[in-house]
């Protein structure tokens, strides 16, 4: 392992980026790749590490020493979940045996863009598999191709999910930085439970082309860092308009230099609204909570409580839509890929070959795909309806109410309770999070770290309109330095009652 390989992101990236004692994109991807032979055993954090990611390395040094600079990232490598294609000769598996030969010879839009500004992909992150939509019941972190992930923090304990590998892999120092996804929590739970930031942008703020979908109404992708201003660095490379993906017409006339500007005195002023019906589900992260809820309001930050939110029929709403678009949306995939490799080409193929593959249903079934096998189309009535409902109360008359009736800038909310026990037998033990609202409505969701309960991190939640990133950031960047939160892992196995 180089000297500066186990820093955290924000201090790896400034090593690389020609301050003092730097170190060369080949040395610190070349140490990334030790850390990730040394520890990924014991997490199960990394599913594959990309083949050329030391030769790309260095091609970016020769550019650094010829005085081409491509971004303020320029040689800093960074993971991709596994739902995400690189043409990097690894597979894009989403954790499924079905999809474990897919190496599709692709670049993401995304991937594209991370490249094009001189970062070095370092591999594939493992996940929940197909980013946990397939069993109401599943595991947290388990795929079939890479395992189940594991907590750096507490070993026993879940690294949340989907995009847990990540999580894990960035808190525990395999990568700097790393790419998540997110249709509802799948990017804002792991970053919390691990200790990270963790940004999903406003749907349509980056493209999802070339990335194994849920759901084209709610995914995103977005960074995920051990700093708020890594996030903003990370999302000025990404965020963009992509002519495949309609829903990111609007990107280009939103994005701009999210780290350009980041203030510790963005606080001061700011009236947030307090999410205070997304508390209860943990009294220890409650206590947390008001804890830095009196740090915002030492930053300078106005307080308006907001008690009550009836977030049932949404939740709903939401099924019928989600449902609905996985299986139209998982076969748009699948007929894009090579058939010679993926032999499945509809969630019907899917689900015939998890139940002729006993390693696939061996701790939890599939009950949402059969589910969603049932649903009728994207011009089935009920699926217009709960669609149109499901944006109307998450955003005009769920966020966007709230902030215009307290006169909020942005709401805030303990993002989930601190990580549980790991069970295959009896799947998550999950107590309920922040997430759904952004998540519905397709408004950007930040968390940055706010503490820990025994030792497990928890995290505080910015949620706030449409194309909002740049404010959160900024309100999360004022927080992150003031409190230093964050923690390196302790790789505990287990917490002693």
């Amino acid at each position: 392992m180089t000297k500066f390989a186990h820093l955290a992101g924000a201090a790896a990236i400034a090593l690389i980026a020609g301050t003092a004692c730097a170190q060369t994109a080949e040395e610190t991807t070349k140490g990334y790749l030790a850390v990730i032979k040394d520890k990924n055993p014991v997490l199960n954090a990394v599913i594959a590490t990309n083949p050329h990611a030391l030769a790309d390395a260095r091609a970016l040094d020769a550019e650094r020493k010829a005085g081409r600079i491509r971004s303020p990232l320029h040689g800093a490598p960074i993971l991709l979940k596994d739902n995400i294609e690189s043409a990097d000769d690894t597979a894009t598996t989403a954790g499924s045996l079905a999809l474990k030969d897919n190496v599709t010879g692709r670049d993401a839009p995304i991937v594209k863009r991370l490249t094009d500004a001189g970062l070095v992909i370092l591999g594939k992150a493992n996940l929940s598999e197909w980013a946990n939509i397939r069993s109401p019941k599943s595991i947290s972190g388990w795929s079939a191709v890479g395992g189940t992930v594991r907590n750096p923090y507490v070993l026993d304990r879940s690294a949340c999910g989907s995009s847990s590998g990540s999580g894990a892999a960035v808190a525990a120092g395999l990568a700097p930085l790393a790419i998540g996804t997110e249709t509802d929590g799948s990017i804002t739970c792991p970053a919390a439970i691990n200790g990270l930031v963790g940004l999903k942008p406003t749907v349509g703020l980056v493209s999802r082309t070339h990335i194994v979908p849920i759901s084209h109404s709610q995914d995103t992708a977005g960074p995920m860092t051990t700093a708020v201003e890594d996030a903003a660095k990370v999302l000025t490379v990404i965020a963009g308009s992509d002519p495949a993906d309609p829903a990111t017409r609007e990107a280009d006339a939103h994005k701009t230099d999210y780290a350009a500007g980041l203030s510790k005195d963005a606080l001061k002023g700011v009236k947030l609204a307090v999410a205070r019906f997304y508390t209860g589900y943990s009294p220890k992260t409650d206590a947390v909570f008001e804890r830095a809820l009196k740090e915002l309001q030492a930053q300078g930050a106005i307080l308006v409580e907001v008690k009550d939110f009836d977030e049932g029929p949404i939740g709903k709403a939401e099924g019928v839509v989600l449902y609905t678009e996985l299986k139209a949306d998982m076969a748009a995939y699948l007929a894009s890929t090579d058939p010679k490799k993926v032999k499945s080409r509809t969630l019907a193929d899917l689900i015939a070959f998890n139940k002729a593959t006993p390693k696939e249903l061996e701790w939890f079934g599939q009950e949402t795909f059969e589910k969603a096998e049932q649903t009728k189309g994207l011009s089935d009535p009920d699926y217009l309806k709960a669609l149109a409902d499901s944006k109307r109360l998450a955003g005009p008359e769920g966020i966007d109410k709230i902030l215009r009736d307290t006169g909020a800038a942005a709401i805030v909310a303990p993002t989930t309770g601190p990580a549980w026990t790991i069970d295959p037998l009896n799947g998550d033990n999950y107590g309920g999070s922040s997430t759904t609202l952004p998540a519905v409505a397709g408004y950007p969701h930040l968390t940055v770290p706010m503490g820990d309960v025994t030792g497990l991190p928890v995290g505080l939640s910015f949620i706030g309109p449409a194309w909002s990133e740049k404010l959160l950031l900024n309100l999360g960047y004022a927080y992150e330095q003031a409190t230093h939160h964050r923690k390196p892992p302790a790789f505990l196995k287990t917490i002693a009652p």
